[in-house]
């Protein structure tokens, strides 16, 4: 016998069972604690950096109050900071900029082809080389400073650009190198030997289709190396030899003095935000690139 079906009649609503009820979703005490470590984190690192802020337009005569907000402002402390007089901090801004630039541009030049060479090539005691390069990146500057002067004292490089630049390379090249190395590893070959079979050379490969892709790496790579060549302080103290002309910028700031009984401590928070500052807007302005470049070796295809 056939079923008919009423087409016209709408089908019963499905019974709701009355002891199940929706509750509102409660809060995350996960995504709070989150929030909260951040938070913890964030004034951890930037209370030091609000302070000399406020330290930089304080009176110097108030150094010790501890108002924790602008008070007894004054631009004095900058016009001090940039005395010639005193401590050439002008002179020494060009001189960090100089040697950080030798640094990053020579390490940089040295790195890509020492890091492609051990991504690409294999050879004996390759292992080797890159903890070599792994332990001298550790190994503690203080150690090699009295080898390094005696040394430099006798090619008579103690107060040159030269003798400021070369201890800093060597301390460059082993993050750049294995930096590197640990992104070129990650780069297939294949891109290579497409390149190849379209008839260009082993040089051309390298520079137009590795060193382009390679760009997030090396940006960010010249940026870590600049920012420890700005920061050097160790050495330069030692090897700029007294010689104003030639001593970075972490060099004049130890230098500050107010006169003889009296301690320039605005003045060098003012000398420090001046330091700090271009650093801070550079990783604003390029924090993606950089970014990019430190996770570009994580993503595997």
């Amino acid at each position: 016998m056939a079923t008919t079906v009423d087409v016209g009649k709408k089908a019963a609503p499905a019974s709701v069972n009355p002891s199940v009820t929706r509750t509102k979703p409660g809060f995350n005490w996960g995504n709070a604690g989150t929030m909260a470590v951040l938070a913890v984190i964030i004034i951890w690192c930037l209370l030091p950096f609000y302070w000399m802020l406020v330290m930089a337009f304080r009176d110097n005569n108030f150094t010790y109050d501890n108002t924790p907000w602008f008070v007894h402002t004054t631009w004095s402390n900058f016009s001090y900071a940039f005395s010639t007089i005193n401590n050439h901090f002008g002179r020494s801004l060009i001189n960090s900029l100089i040697i950080g630039t030798c640094v990053t541009a020579l390490a940089m030049i040295i790195g890509v082809f020492a890091g492609y060479a051990l991504a690409r090539l294999a050879f004996r005691g390759k292992g080797l080389v890159l903890a070599a390069i792994l332990a001298a990146s550790m190994f503690p500057g203080v150690a090699l400073l009295t080898p390094i002067f005696q040394l430099f004292t006798s090619f008579g490089w103690l107060g040159t650009y030269q003798g400021l630049i070369l201890p800093q390379i060597s301390f460059s090249l082993p993050l750049a190198v294995y930096t590197l190395t640990s992104f070129f590893a990650d780069m297939p070959w294949e891109l290579e030997q497409a390149a190849r079979v379209d008839g260009a050379t082993p040089g051309q490969a390298f520079r137009l289709v590795i060193l382009p892709l390679a760009a997030p790496a090396l940006f960010t790579t010249s940026i870590l190396v600049f920012l420890a060549s700005w920061n050097e302080y160790l050495l330069s103290s030692v090897l700029y030899n007294g010689n104003d002309n030639v001593a970075p910028s972490t060099v004049a700031i130890a230098k500050f003095t107010a006169g003889p009984h009296v301690v320039a401590n605005t003045q060098t928070m003012a000398a420090g935000l001046v330091v700090t500052v271009p650093l801070v807007l550079v990783v604003l302005l390029f924090q993606r690139r950089i970014v990019s470049g430190l996770t570009a070796g994580g993503v595997k295809g």
